[in-house]
């Protein structure tokens, strides 16, 4: 038994290996081929020599605008009042696309939340050592609006654990703590969509198991959706366990980057926004009719698109903060991210031609989100190809194209900047959550580039097995020891209900 426990991490490496060295060789391997015998045969590859720097840049120019709006208009967060992005009021577009919630807005934003309810999400198995420490901070720091506070821990698990017992004490002690065991079911998703039937709160918020928001969580998001212009808001996400090693190091200033300065600027830039799985309020009657798909490997990423085609918004706001576990182990960052990769490549494949024909979304919201979709899923790939051609050219002894040299400054200084440039606006509006030092913010600029071609390298792996039809979800370990889940079904293994 022994020598299985210790053989099975290798034949798990080996497996991923091969993937690697498959996937590359055609991504890399036969493009090399072929720009060879393009070559020899007295053709040119100036075409991509000047194409793939562009969309480099395209993607530097995202970054580096998101990053200045982010630092010229951070404050507008704090006065909670709806309005057209800067890009749209650029070109004066109007605002007559957006649906307004079914709830009339409130004059006075500032007055409490309605009954409001929280779901968290869990995967007992894998998050027992953590939920009573989640549970119990809830329910001793969130803020109770007026009307009525009610915390739901949806769960599945294979079969009863001793912890459901001390759970049930619990929800003696505290009458608000519902316990919703969800039996038969093997998602997330599921969890929550069975916790919608019975939430009696006007306002549900999602969490995960190992997130803790802030006290005044329902408080913030409340003077968005009394405007009746949203119909969800999306909060911040904070690592908290940042000094466990260089990795969640790197986690920590990454999400900084993204929940500080690209999420946010969604709604600066184009007044548009999404649901990131958990720390999100949505108004419940509209989350009761969108719901989560189980078939979905990014369910919230799917809802978002469905919530946005039907004509609602989503707001995001970098001051409803919560506190989360980053994964500590390389396995555990490899089986998130390339969940992540794979489910926003099925988000694309489903929604990118309802989203051009769509008249819910205007025209810089439809370009944002085909920028998000389908042109980042296919960047990896092109992406990739700056190194077969440069091997074509080495193989057949020819000189590259003549390209005059302010454009290669330009492109090569344009993409190494942007990353840099994101991170320090990420540093300069970083939350009072994070104790992350400026080192740390450094260390990850010049981590970037190698950062960058590891996640390149998971994201083909996860466009393979898609079209492999791999679409197994593998549990990020919880705890402090990032220890691997307990054996029993995962939370979810969803190719056979996707078949």
């Amino acid at each position: 038994m022994k020598k299985e426990l210790l053989h099975k991490p290798f034949v798990l490496f080996g497996a991923i290996l091969d993937k690697i060295i498959f996937t590359h060789v055609l991504v890399l391997g036969l493009p090399t081929i072929l720009y060879y015998c393009v070559l020899v045969n007295g053709g040119d590859l100036v075409v991509l020599h000047l194409l793939i720097p562009i969309l480099y840049v395209v993607t530097s120019v995202v970054v580096m605008g998101e990053a200045l709006a982010t630092l010229t208009a951070y404050r507008s967060f704090r006065r909670y009042k709806p309005q057209r992005g800067l890009l749209q009021k650029w070109i004066g577009q109007d605002r007559q696309h957006r649906r307004v919630t079914q709830a009339p807005a409130v004059t006075v934003p500032e007055l409490q939340p309605p009954r409001s309810s929280l779901i968290v999400a869990a995967y007992l198995p894998n998050e027992q050592d953590i939920i009573f420490e989640t549970l119990e901070y809830i329910l001793g720091t969130i803020h109770r609006p007026p009307a009525g506070f009610e915390l739901i821990l949806a769960y599945n698990r294979p079969e009863r654990l001793a912890i459901e017992a001390e759970l049930e004490a619990m929800a003696e002690k505290y009458p608000e703590l519902v316990l919703l065991n969800v039996e038969g079911s093997r998602s997330k998703a599921e969890n929550i969509n069975e916790a919608l039937k019975i939430v009696t709160g006007d306002v549900t918020g999602i969490l995960d198991a190992d997130h803790r928001p802030n006290p005044d969580c329902f408080e913030r998001a409340w003077r968005w959706l009394a405007t009746g212009q949203y119909a969800a808001v999306q909060g911040r996400n904070v690592i908290r366990n940042y000094n466990e090693n260089l990795l969640a190091r790197l986690i920590g200033v990454e999400f900084e980057c993204m929940y500080g300065v690209s999420h946010p600027a969604k709604s600066l830039l184009v007044d548009t926004g999404m649901f990131c799985g958990s720390n999100g309020y949505w108004r419940t009657s509209i989350l009761r009719r969108v719901k989560f798909s189980h078939r979905m490997l990014t369910e919230d990423i799917d809802a978002t698109l469905r919530a946005l085609l039907r004509g609602h918004n989503i707001m995001h706001d970098p001051n409803i903060i919560t506190t989360e576990l980053a994964p500590e182990s390389l396995k555990a960052f490899w089986s998130q991210r390339k969940r992540w990769a794979q489910g926003w490549l099925e988000v694309a494949l489903k929604h990118q031609m309802p989203l051009i024909r769509s008249r819910k979304l205007d025209g810089w919201q439809k370009v944002y989100w085909s920028m998000l979709l389908i042109y980042s899923a296919a960047f990896h790939f092109i992406a990739l190809q700056v190194f077969p051609m440069f091997i074509g050219l080495t193989l057949s002894q020819l000189e590259a194209p003549t390209v005059a040299q302010e454009y290669v400054w330009f492109t090569t200084g344009m993409t190494l900047l942007s990353g840099p440039i994101q991170a320090l606006a990420a540093w300069a509006v970083r939350s009072r959550s994070t104790k992350q030092t400026f080192f740390d913010y450094v260390f990850y600029c010049i981590a970037i580039p190698f950062y960058c071609i590891f996640k390149n390298v998971i994201a083909i792996i996860a466009i393979y097995d898609h079209f492999m039809g791999d679409r197994e979800w593998v549990v990020t370990a919880r705890g402090s020891s990032n220890r691997p889940a307990p054996m029993g079904l995962p939370y979810a293994d969803v190719r056979d209900r996707a078949s």
